[in-house]
């Protein structure tokens, strides 16, 4: 009986495709496949540079798998650690050699997956273990805000344990900062100093969206001697689209829920020298009392500015002290002037009605006041007044993607999108 020709295609992770002729014969009219068989210990077949005992390999020197005969190669290397990240690497076109093609991560532990075909074509594997050096100094992230529900302003924020400011180790800490979001909405990271990120989508999230923050730093070399450490993942979610707009001209509040407006409320803004700033705010906090003085603004003790009053239902909007409250003093003025030292005003009732209704990462946007620009750092988030474009040049990667060496995270279900800085 002459045997019967097959044809079998393989994978390697450097994705060159490889057509292979294997043989295999039928005896008593049933036909054998060599490859459904189990897989036999490849032991005896291949070599590697992992070190062997209680000796750790140095993170900057590729790993390599061979095969040491003729009759043998390698069909599939794969090299993952412990979270589940794999490394890149390439598998030459004849099958007896691979090695990774990224620089593996410092103090982590991968376990290297090898299947191999013998001359016969049947399968062999021989899985590895290679812990790695650690590396020196660790930059720990954090970010922020906690896990939890917010409003559709709210930006992501990833601080630094230590100061970055060579350009190329930026790119390497950004590139390795992940946002996930369902659904899909265009966004960038933006290095607001050399400690601190922020990062917000071209427009506010969706409503009901559901956000999730990692690092793929951990054990990355950022520059000599500095190398990724751990991160606590976040996870958050939207609520409804709330955006209250502030005419500080027509002294009026205007709330809307999801683009449908539900309240018109009598407001009043800064006085002149005190104008109410312009521009998009998100909310920070929600105190539902709170003592305001004016020494807390630099208005000096006995001027006819002063003031120390016990103020309700106030929702913080700026970290200097803008918020919007409950003025029964000024109810007079409410719907007509301003009189306020920059806060917005209202009635108790609406004020509270105001606390209960907004969430902390909801618009607060002020038009038509005599006041500067809400800057969009460092008085709280104005990250909003950034015009987008200007808000991408603020990206690491901004002039091209850099290549990291992090090993990535398997693919998230198709419909979570990720949001990678664009280039």
């Amino acid at each position: 009986m002459s045997p019967r020709p097959r044809t079998r295609t393989v994978l390697s992770c450097g994705l060159l495709l490889v057509p292979l002729a294997v043989s295999a014969t039928a005896c008593g009219g049933s036909s054998s496949e060599a490859l459904s068989a189990n897989p036999y210990d490849a032991a005896d077949q291949i070599t590697s540079n992992t070190p062997d005992g209680t000796r750790t390999a140095d993170p900057n020197k590729p790993l390599e798998v061979s095969v040491k005969d003729d009759e043998t190669r390698l069909t599939d290397v794969t090299a993952t650690d412990a979270s589940g990240r794999s490394i890149r690497g390439e598998l030459t076109a004849d099958g007896k050699h691979w090695r990774t093609t990224v620089p593996l991560a410092a103090g982590v532990r991968y376990t290297v997956q090898v299947s191999t075909e013998d001359e016969d074509g049947n399968p062999g594997s021989k899985t590895l273990h290679v812990a790695t050096k650690g590396g020196g100094d660790r930059l720990q992230v954090t970010f922020g805000p906690d896990s939890g529900e917010y409003g559709v302003g709210q930006p992501v924020t990833a601080k630094l344990s230590r100061e970055v400011k060579d350009p190329q180790a930026r790119a390497v800490v950004e590139s390795a900062l992940k946002v996930d979001s369902t659904p899909r909405v265009q966004g960038s990271w933006y290095w607001v100093d050399g400690k601190t990120l922020h990062f917000r989508p071209k427009e506010y999230w969706p409503a009901h969206a559901a956000i999730e923050v990692h690092s793929n730093l951990e054990g990355l070399k950022i520059s000599k001697g500095l190398y990724g450490g751990p991160a606590k993942p976040v996870k958050l979610t939207t609520g409804d689209k709330v955006v209250a707009v502030t005419d500080a001209s027509s002294h009026t509040m205007t709330v809307l829920r999801n683009g449908r407006q539900i309240n018109t409320l009598p407001v009043t803004t800064g006085k002149p020298g005190f104008d109410t700033r312009n521009g998009v705010k998100v909310v920070l906090a929600k105190e539902s009392f709170v003592r305001m003085t004016s020494g807390s603004i630099g208005i000096p003790e006995g001027s006819s500015d002063s003031y120390d009053l016990p103020v309700y239902w106030a929702t913080r909007v700026t970290t200097s002290g803008e918020y919007v409250h409950a003025a029964p003093w000024s109810v007079g003025s409410q719907g007509a002037a301003n009189v306020s030292h920059g806060c917005t005003g209202m009635s108790t009732g609406d004020a509270q009605w105001f606390f209960n209704t907004v969430r902390v990462g909801d618009i607060v946007k002020v038009v038509n006041s005599g006041g500067d620009t809400m800057a969009p750092f460092g008085n709280g988030f104005g990250d909003w007044n950034m015009p987008w474009q200007e808000w991408r040049e603020g990206s690491a990667l901004r002039k091209g993607a850099a290549t990291t060496g992090a090993a990535e995270r398997q693919r998230e279900p198709a419909d979570a999108a990720r949001l990678r800085p664009e280039v």
